[in-house]
C-alpha cells in the first residue's frame, strides 16, 4: 500500500461506491484532469488493487433473497480432501461465497436460495453429495444490517 497516494485512495473509494463513473466524472471528483486519472485507474487495475468491476444485484428480486451461512467441517484434514471439497463447492450455484476458516469449522459458505424449501433441497441434493463433508451448521439471516460490498480504506 506504500505506492498509493491520497488521490489513488480517493479513486478507490469512489469506484467502490460507483464503478460506472466516467474518467471525466472521476477527474472532477478528485480535482485532476482526465488523462492522469485514466492512467491511475489503469495502474490500479494492473497492480491488482482493482480485481474486477461488478453490479450489485438485488437478491430478493432475483428469487435468491433467503441467505444462509453454512459452516462446514470436513471428515478429515488432508490436502487432497480439502482440494476436492473446494473443487466441488465452487460448482454449486447456490454458494455465493466460500471461505476457509479457523476454529470449530473448516469452511464458511454464504448460500443464497429462494426459501427454506430450496435450502432443504440444496442441503440434501447438492451439499449432501459432497463426500468430504463431515458435518454442517446452518445460520439463517433474518435481515441484512450492513453490507458495503467493499473494503474499508
Amino acid at each position: 500500500m506504500e505506492r498509493l497516494d491520497d488521490k489513488d485512495l480517493q479513486l478507490l473509494r469512489i469506484l467502490q461506491k460507483n464503478a460506472k463513473l466516467t474518467v471525466k466524472e472521476l477527474a472532477k471528483e478528485i480535482n485532476l484532469s482526465p488523462s492522469p486519472v485514466f492512467e491511475r485507474v489503469k495502474r490500479l487495475e494492473q497492480e491488482g488493487y482493482i480485481k474486477h468491476y461488478a453490479a450489485v444485484l438485488e437478491a430478493e428480486k432475483l428469487n435468491r433473497g433467503f441467505t444462509v451461512f453454512c459452516q462446514v467441517k470436513l471428515k478429515i484434514h488432508d490436502r487432497s480432501v480439502g482440494n476436492e471439497f473446494v473443487k466441488e463447492i465452487v460448482q454449486i450455484e447456490e454458494v455465493a461465497e466460500c471461505y476457509n476458516i479457523s476454529g470449530d469449522f473448516d469452511f464458511l459458505l454464504k448460500v443464497q436460495v429462494r426459501d427454506m424449501k430450496h435450502y432443504q433441497d440444496f442441503v440434501f441434493n447438492k451439499l449432501g453429495t459432497v463426500d468430504s463433508i463431515g458435518s454442517t451448521h446452518s445460520t439463517f439471516v433474518m435481515a441484512e444490517v450492513k453490507n458495503n460490498h467493499g473494503v474499508t480504506i
